[in-house]
Formats: C-alpha cells, structure tokens, sequence
C-alpha cells in the first residue's frame, strides 16, 4: 500500500508514467470507465475546496467508482473534537481510498499511520500540495512536450504557496531548469525550501521584486493568490494582496509561446482581460487536474 504525501514520493520516472496514462485517459476515456468499479473514494476536506475537491470526485466517478465524504470540518466529527487519528481510522473502513484536505502542516501524514487505505494528500496547510503539481506537469508537457530546459517564473505569495512548494520540489529533479522567485520581501520563498531543494539539487535560481523585468526570460509564469487565510494579521494581507496584479500590458515584453498557469482561485491576481490571450493555460490545468487524478488513482489502487 503507497500513500501520497509529497510530489518527492514519486520518481521520475512514475511522473511521466502518471503523465502517460493521463493523456491516455483523454484519447481513449471509453476504455477507462468502469476501471474503479465498486470502488470507494473518501473525500476529507477539512478546509474549503472546490476545484480539488471536485475534481477528485469526477476522477473517481469517470473511473466507474463511487464517492462518499465531507466538504468542511463543520460537517464531520472533528467540529466536536474527534482527532484525525480517529476519523482516519473509521473512514479507511467504508473506502478504498483517501483524498484528504487539512489546514495543519503534517496532518494527511499523521492519517496514514492509521489507514487501513491509500491516503493522498489534497493540500496540508502551507506545505504541499502534490496533485496540483501534477496538474501543473501535465499542463507544461503538453504545451511544451517536455519538463526539461524551461525557466520558470514563481509570482506572488511563495511563502505560504504550498503549490508553489510542490512545484519547486518536482522540477527540481528534471534538466536545464530555472526558477525566477517573484514576490515582496515577507513572501518570498520559506529558506528550508532553499535549502532543502534549491540547494540540494544544485538548482540556479533568482530572486526579484520585479515581474517586469523578469517577464521577458519566461517560458512558464506561475500565479498564485496571497492568501488571506494563511495570514495572522488581517493589516499585512491589506497591505500584501494587491502586490502583483497581471493584466495584457504586463505581457507585451513576455514570450508569444510563454504559458501562464495558476493553481485557482484567483482573486485580481490575473485580470479577466488575460484570460482569452492563447498563452493562459490555467482553466486547462483544471481539465488536466481530473485526468492526472483519475490516474493516480489507478496507480495506487493498482488497478492497470
């Protein structure tokens, strides 16, 4: 039995797998609809989601499987002090399979030393967040046929963007990757990821206050919301959320064949004028976020 926690739980070599199978699913949807037939996927959102959530559960329902769970810790037991220990070890017996969302660091870890069942990770506060990456990996393949060789530009909240994390901990591991960091001084990038991933891996990386001047080197720029939730001060949100704003005259120095990605939701992060420029690719990460789901769970389900 395999859980995932990390994106790093995963080789190379199983990403592009994971990726295969995806594009697979998409050519040939008919040949996948009853793979999970009779089988169970327990969504545990602890915390707010639409896109994750749902996506894992049209994931599970395109497999011919079935879904059963809570959107909100005010729905489940935990609102009367139950512990995750214990909801963990009541769900894994009525699913076959876990996607679990939590507000607390480490949580979907401490699930799997009770499950009877695969747990993934579905967002644990500001730490990670491996399927988004994965969505993220499929979207870049597909636009640019390889995960090698492209600069990449992280905009806006890199301290608490547990995306952002994710990402980083992934294309770390292929070739010819750089990473632009763009954010204010009290978001940039937390310095255990430096040190634990930049660094480790040899990785070339700058840090800038300035989208601008780094919009012209892109080939993948990354959004990300500042997110009010992860802040303790309601003052330095005010004074954070509207760091960087992208709308179409921030682009006309940026590459014909640069993509633009965002984990969602946005707020007024990318303005609405972006959305039908050819190089916003975030609504397609949506539609790649259900196929690349489907086929985790196949993965780890051991289902072929």
């Amino acid at each position: 039995m395999r859980h995932l926690l990390s994106i790093l739980d995963l080789s190379v070599e199983e990403i592009d797998q994971l990726i295969a199978t995806a594009e697979d699913i998409l050519a040939n949807p008919d040949d996948y609809r009853e793979k999970c037939k009779y089988k169970k996927l327990a969504t545990l959102f602890f915390e707010p989601s639409t896109r994750t959530r749902l996506s894992f559960e049209s994931a599970m329902l395109s497999l011919g499987g079935s879904v059963l769970g809570f959107s909100s810790a005010s729905s489940s037991s935990s609102s009367k002090g139950e512990s995750v220990s214990d909801t963990i070890r009541v769900v894994s017996n009525y699913s076959d399979i876990i996607a679990m969302r939590h507000p607390k660091e480490g949580a979907p870890l401490v699930a799997t030393f009770r499950s009877e069942v695969p747990v993934i990770n579905a967002g644990d506060g500001g730490h990670n967040h491996p399927t988004q990456t994965l969505a993220d990996l499929l979207t870049i393949k597909r636009k640019f046929g390889r995960l090698n060789n492209l600069t990449i530009g992280l905009c806006g909240d890199l301290k608490f963007g547990r995306t952002v994390h994710s990402l980083i901990q992934a294309m770390s591991r292929y070739t010819g990757i750089k990473f632009v960091l763009i954010s204010p001084d009290e978001l940039k990038l937390p310095d255990y990821i430096k040190k634990d991933v930049l660094d480790k891996f040899g990785m070339e990386y700058v840090e800038t206050k300035s989208l601008e001047e780094a919009m012209p080197s892109l080939d993948v720029l990354y959004m990300t919301r500042v997110q009010q939730e992860r802040f303790f001060n309601e003052d330095d949100y005010v004074r954070l959320k509207d760091s960087y704003i992208l709308n179409l005259a921030k682009l006309s120095n940026a590459k014909k064949d640069m993509i633009i990605l965002h984990p969602l939701p946005r707020v007024n992060e990318i303005s609405v004028d972006v959305d039908d420029d050819p190089r916003a690719c975030y609504f397609e990460q949506v539609k790649n976020g259900r196929l690349i789901r489907m086929a985790l769970i196949l993965k780890l389900l051991g289902i072929n």
